[in-house]
């Protein structure tokens, strides 16, 4: 019998994993895993959870929640010396790491995945002495996410940031932003964003950065320079069709070390939360966490 740790937000997701909790317990206990759990309390929490299990010698550990709960567990993992593998149960909003990886959405088979037992490797990026497993990034429009209230996001899920985000962009500056990345030079300019993706899948669009792989030891680099809201309509119109590379307004490089700084007051964020501010340092720990996934290598995300 194999021990896990379930680390679970209540509230992800319009608090569906409150209702599926005895659920998920019963069909990971009939899968050969006991397992015992923890429901977060509070912002850092699952941090902390995350650490314990990992001292403790648990087997697994399970996040449960969304790309918030599932920072905030890589955080608490990928300073160890022992990482146990990781389980994932996408029950948030927008879940984009389980969209990358094809980790099922229905609770049923991601469990069926975890009970599988069969695991892959997976890059973990660092933003200065933090961590993250999808997405960094920085500028106006990647601080939406700190204005959408949680409740709103449980009620009306990912639509809340669309609606958000064109409110935004009616009052956006462009930001002094210099770029130094090894192996590919220096970009110094005004920018209304960048993105560093670990994975393909940013924000609920699976194409934003379509060359991504996430055992392949880089990082995808998107700066996107100042446009007015007509074009920026037309950009996020190209980005799901994956045909946005190639518009003027993105700059788009891969690199495993990166440096930004700038004048200005810019805040970071990583995998949807708070990361600080800038000036930051990005690099890759390749293959440095492993993941249960389909053995296949078929998305499965529906």
């Amino acid at each position: 019998m194999k021990r896990a740790r379930l680390i679970y937000n209540p509230t992800s997701g319009r608090e569906e994993m409150k209702r599926r909790l005895p659920d998920i317990l019963q069909r990971l206990d009939q899968g050969g895993i006991e397992t015992t759990c923890h429901a977060t309390i509070g912002e850092g929490d699952a941090t902390l959870a995350a650490a314990d299990a990992a001292d403790r010698d648990y087997d697994m550990i399970i996040a449960a929640g969304g790309d918030g709960t599932l920072y905030e567990v890589i955080n608490g993992l990928a300073n160890k010396p022992n990482r146990p593998p990781l389980g994932i149960l996408p029950v948030g909003t927008t879940n984009d790491f389980a969209r990358a990886t094809g980790i099922p959405k229905h609770w049923e088979y991601a469990c069926d995945l975890i009970i599988n037992q069969y695991t892959r490797p997976v890059d973990v990026g660092v933003a200065n002495e933090k961590y993250f497993i999808n997405i960094a990034g920085g500028g106006s429009l990647t601080e939406l996410t700190y204005d959408v209230p949680s409740k709103l996001k449980t009620m009306v899920g990912q639509l809340a940031y669309y609606m958000k985000g064109l409110e935004k962009m009616t009052r956006l500056r462009p930001t002094e932003l210099k770029f130094v990345a090894d192996g590919v030079g220096e970009f110094h300019d005004e920018f209304m964003m960048f993105l560093i993706c670990n994975s393909n899948s940013v924000g609920g669009f699976e194409r934003l950065a379509p060359e991504s792989k996430l055992d392949d030891g880089l990082l995808d680099v998107l700066l996107i320079r100042k446009m007015n809201l007509a074009e920026f309509i037309r950009l996020v119109t190209l980005a799901l069709r994956g045909e946005h590379l190639s518009d003027p307004h993105v700059v788009h490089f891969r690199t495993n070390n990166l440096k930004v700084t700038t004048p200005d007051y810019v805040q970071l964020n990583l995998d949807g939360e708070y990361g600080g501010v800038l000036p930051g340092n990005f690099s890759v720990l390749p293959s440095h966490l492993r993941i249960f996934a389909d053995e296949t290598g078929v998305s499965t995300y529906q």
